[in-house]
């Protein structure tokens, strides 16, 4: 099943897509399509009034796609977590999962215009795979649990600035958190129907050329991982994202660094969970 919400910035309403491609409001269910909703089985829930033919259907064409999640308690990053990516960037490869936070507010709809930060010189792409928390992920017992404690999957632009994050601070936070720097969507693909997490494909093309084409399959730590990982040190709740990390191709790694300018536009694709398309502006 996918969720996504739609409308303007601020006024987005929950809705479910289809199998047939038409769209269908959630509003007779729930407010919105955050934490409170995960939490309550808000999920099984639509999928029931949908195959009972419960769901009012909507005309949304032409209309604004927000992100799939409203307001996440947490944004959580995987750094440096493909090996190629890691060896292009000059680090090391990492032996345990490097974590690093991210503004929850950086959070934007996957087709919404993303600002370059006042400046900025390195504005810097990265195509992940968002995983969206479903259920309290509290102390693990193994990575085994870690799947059912997953609402679902979505396509996330780790937007980030390479000065401000590498140069300016000992820390990444600078330059992971400037304002539009997270478009995530346009779908929440329940675990169902996204299928094994570690066989996914994933690109980005910055102005037509392609830039990253890798698949999850070369995550050093998987998603299991991960998020087992992450609950030993941390509570993760329902609406919570994580950014599981991104393959080689990034402009930190490429031949000239093309760093981003205003007027470039990014797309994003990973198999099974749509598309994006961002254009950069100077904010």
């Amino acid at each position: 099943m996918k969720l996504l919400r739609i409308g303007p910035a601020g006024e987005e309403v929950p809705a479910a897509l289809g199998d047939d491609g038409r769209v269908f409001a959630l509003t007779g269910l729930t407010g919105d399509i955050d934490g409170a909703f995960l939490a309550s089985d808000g999920i099984d829930r639509v999928r029931a009034a949908l195959a009972a033919g419960e769901l009012p259907p909507i005309d949304a064409a032409g209309l604004r796609i927000g992100a799939p999640v409203a307001r996440p308690g947490k944004v959580v990053c995987i750094g440096l977590n493909y090996r190629d990516h890691a060896e292009e960037t000059g680090a090391a490869v990492p032996t345990r999962p490097v974590v690093f936070m991210k503004d929850p507010s950086t959070v934007v709809g996957p087709d919404d215009r993303v600002l370059i930060p006042r400046g900025s010189a390195k504005t810097d792409w990265e195509v992940e795979l968002a995983v969206v928390i479903g259920r309290e992920a509290r102390y693990l017992d193994s990575p085994r649990q870690a799947l059912a404690h997953v609402a679902g999957y979505a396509i996330s632009n780790d937007v980030s600035e390479r000065e401000f994050q590498l140069e300016y601070s000992g820390q990444w936070d600078l330059g992971k958190s400037c304002e539009t720097f997270n478009p995530l969507g346009p779908w929440l693909v329940t675990p169902d129907e996204a299928g094994d997490p570690q066989t996914l494909g994933l690109r980005l093309a910055v102005n037509g050329e392609t830039r990253q084409d890798g698949s999850t399959k070369n995550m050093i730590f998987d998603v299991a991982h991960i998020v087992w990982y992450l609950s030993q040190y941390m509570v993760l709740r329902p609406g919570d994202v994580i950014n599981t990390g991104t393959p080689a191709g990034v402009a930190l790694g490429l031949p000239g660094n093309p760093y981003l300018r205003a007027g470039d536009t990014v797309e994003l694709a990973i198999d099974g969970l749509g598309t994006q398309r961002q254009t950069f502006s100077n904010a």
